[in-house]
């Protein structure tokens, strides 16, 4: 199989003049490994020394242990290195003044998983922001999109829905890589920040991760596997539910579920109202969580498995299951309520769909489809806008 060659790895080989003199500060986690799996800032710090001078973290950490969302990773000095880490998710989403003034250049390799709500993307964006008055350089040392970069779906999100789960309008399964969405974002809401992006050798953009010969390391700890990024798109929207996503299982995304379900009278209702989830087969599954909701109860549903990505549709799919749910049990079923990702106001769905309409077109009876139609305009100006910033060929 022919190798994908990341961005950190070009870097690494054929470094521009200026990275043997700037101060460096690295945003990175866990996934920002070498072939050998060797670390990003292992490798920065070896090929520059004394150039490295702070490290960032994103959601779930430095060293990508935090379980759950709404987990803030305190400030600390890495044990390998001895740099200080400043951690950008929690209290604080934003890179402090004084961190920003010991660097010329921040670099950035984060795994992104390609769906809008994953919060690397919005760290990236806020490094951004907070760089450009300060004349300080980005650069984005970019990684193929897992989940492909050709399909696209979703409404696009509204800007007043704006928060850490999409700070900009985008549809949920954006097809960018991280370093195009960069790109994207500095246009098209006038960041205005000194953006370099290196992008991956030899990504076609049509490619999953299992087609790029790169190790699989997971993003954050409830998506183990490819099989959950894949879904994860809609699935993703449970957690604006009381249902299970399976977190607390081994399969988080691809489970999910309720004590309350009846798995046949959902089958039975998709039928009978002649729903089509194309690419899946829904497995009737059982599963005791071992932490998050119904932590110890037995929980009834199903398991996700995907048998066509390119007819597979994650947002649809789970919209339409959640639309047959709130039908079924309209006494069980409920929508999680705030605070959700550091929001204390909105509801925690309306922030993951970007847009309060689907929830109320749901409540009010719409269907899926008639839900899709009323996007598509959205949607199709997005894919014009989109063109001008892919870096990758079909």
């Amino acid at each position: 199989m022919h190798r994908v060659v990341t961005g950190l790895e070009i870097f690494l080989r054929e470094p521009p003049a200026w990275a043997a003199e700037a101060r460096l500060g690295l945003l990175s986690h866990a996934p920002s490994v070498g072939p050998d799996l060797a670390g990003a800032r292992e490798l920065l710090a070896r090929r520059f020394p004394g150039r490295l001078k702070i490290l960032f973290s994103p959601q779930h950490g430095l060293l990508g242990e935090k379980q759950d969302n709404m987990i803030a990773s305190a400030d600390f000095a890495d044990p390998v290195l001895g740099l200080p880490v400043v951690s950008l998710y929690g209290p604080r989403l934003t890179p402090p003044p004084e961190a920003l003034a010991a660097v010329d250049v921040i670099l950035v390799d984060l795994v992104d998983v390609g769906t809008r709500v994953y919060t690397f993307a919005a760290t990236l964006a806020k490094v951004m922001e907070a760089a450009a008055p300060l004349g300080k350089t980005v650069v984005v040392l970019d990684r193929p999109n897992p989940i492909s970069g050709t399909a696209v779906e979703g409404n696009v999100l509204r800007p007043e829905w704006a928060s850490i789960v999409g700070p900009y309008p985008l549809p949920m399964r954006h097809g960018f890589s991280l370093g195009e969405l960069a790109r994207y974002y500095n246009v098209t809401q006038a960041i205005g920040c000194d953006l370099t992006v290196i992008p991956a050798a030899g990504w076609r953009r049509g490619g999953y991760f299992d087609a790029t010969g790169l190790p699989w390391v997971l993003p954050s700890p409830n998506l183990p596997t490819l099989d959950a990024a894949i879904v994860y798109p809609g699935q993703v929207l449970l957690e604006g539910t009381n249902l299970s996503e399976g977190r607390g299982t081994t399969r988080p995304f691809e489970l999910f579920g309720a004590p309350w379900l009846e798995p046949g009278r959902i089958l039975d209702r998709l039928k009978e109202k002649a729903i089509e989830l194309p690419g899946v087969i829904l497995r009737t599954a059982c599963f005791e969580p071992t932490f998050h909701k119904f932590a110890g109860e037995l929980c009834r549903g199903f398991q996700l498995h995907v048998t066509g990505r390119r007819t597979f549709k994650p947002y649809y799919t789970t919209l339409a299951l959640l639309s047959v749910i709130r039908e079924l049990y309209p006494g069980q079923f409920a929508w999680r309520q705030p605070p959700y990702e550091y929001e204390t106001e909105r509801l925690p769905i309306d922030l993951l769909t970007g847009d309060d309409l689907i929830r109320r077109g749901l409540e009010n009876g719409l269907t899926v489809p008639e839900l899709e139609t009323a996007w598509q305009d959205d949607l199709a100006r997005f894919m014009e806008v989109r063109q001008e910033f892919l870096l990758y060929p079909e």
